[in-house]
């Protein structure tokens, strides 16, 4: 079994990191906090007719987890991005949203990082607050596991898509600020990403707030932001437009790309449009942010 690092003794690895490139890790020491099971299994849901097969969806998840996705040894820049599936807080795109974007990740050298975050929540709680406390824990372990992983603690970043947008927004905006429910006392490294990026990000436009929003704090500024959208999404490219503005009011360098057509939730996937170069251009960024820079 692989040591696990001082401060989050009694987490356990599901797997073996000498088979595999994958490992799994349960995010919480016992039940997570805020825990309450679902009343149904997990489970991923069928896929309706049409849908493309890339385009997974998984439901009812109530023990969240990370995996972590290692670029071969030789290519590991130190590099490391936390990944937030959407799906609109209900259910989770864990493929064309999650793993196919590590995939993505490791091929630039970048070590990767799949949250499976508690969703959907329960009736009268914010749709935010347990995905958010999920995520927090999952950037502090990702520090305490840096040496181990081959880890620059000062380039770990945040990438989110839709609800998973918003919810990376949410890491970003907070910073080391724990969310409401975190365990007290604890002894963790910072959960606030040095870096974010939000595709097609949900919820953040004042028109479509029907879920609470981040505000950027003068007290912990959130990193450099790259963003993408599409004119013609259904739930508007104002949602980045306004979050850029924020982080221009508030003096955080940002990068916006807004595509003619490109609609939402196109993840990864290879349509052929030109939205779907927003890699290439991410990766043109992170580069010369200094992200990608050898350790």
């Amino acid at each position: 079994m692989k040591r696990i690092a001082p401060g989050l003794l009694g987490l356990y690895l599901i797997g073996s990191a000498l088979a595999a490139e994958t490992q799994t890790l349960k995010l919480w020491e016992g039940p997570p906090p805020l825990d309450r099971p679902g009343d149904k299994p997990e489970a991923y849901l069928p896929l309706d007719a049409g849908m493309d097969p890339d385009i997974t969806r998984l439901g009812n998840v109530s023990e969240p987890s990370l995996t972590v996705y290692h670029p071969p040894a030789g290519t590991r820049n130190g590099a490391c991005v936390l990944i937030c599936p959407g799906g609109g807080y209900s259910i989770l795109a864990m493929k064309h949203e999650g793993t196919q974007v590590a995939e993505w990740l490791n091929s630039l050298g970048v070590t990767a990082v799949v949250l499976k975050y508690r969703v959907p929540a329960p009736k009268g709680e914010p749709a935010q607050l347990r995905p958010l406390l999920d995520a927090q824990r999952a950037m502090s372990l990702i520090r305490a596991h840096a040496n181990d992983w081959s880890v620059d603690s000062k380039r770990v970043g945040a990438l989110g898509f839709s609800a998973g947008g918003h919810l990376a927004a949410w890491l970003l905006c907070e910073g080391n600020r724990r969310a409401q429910g975190y365990p007290v006392g604890t002894n963790e490294p910072s959960c606030r990403p040095d870096f974010g990026v939000l595709i097609y990000p949900a919820y953040l436009a004042s028109t479509e707030r029907e879920h609470e929003h981040p505000v950027i704090r003068s007290g912990e500024k959130p990193g450099p932001v790259f963003l993408v959208h599409a004119a013609d999404d259904q739930l508007g490219p104002e949602n980045s437009l306004e979050f850029f503005l924020s982080l221009k009011k508030a003096g955080v360098p940002g990068e916006l790309h807004v595509f003619q057509q490109g609609g939402h939730g196109f993840g990864i996937l290879p349509q052929g449009k030109p939205v779907n170069d927003w890699p290439a251009l991410c990766a043109q960024w992170l580069r010369t942010q200094g992200w990608l820079a050898p350790r």
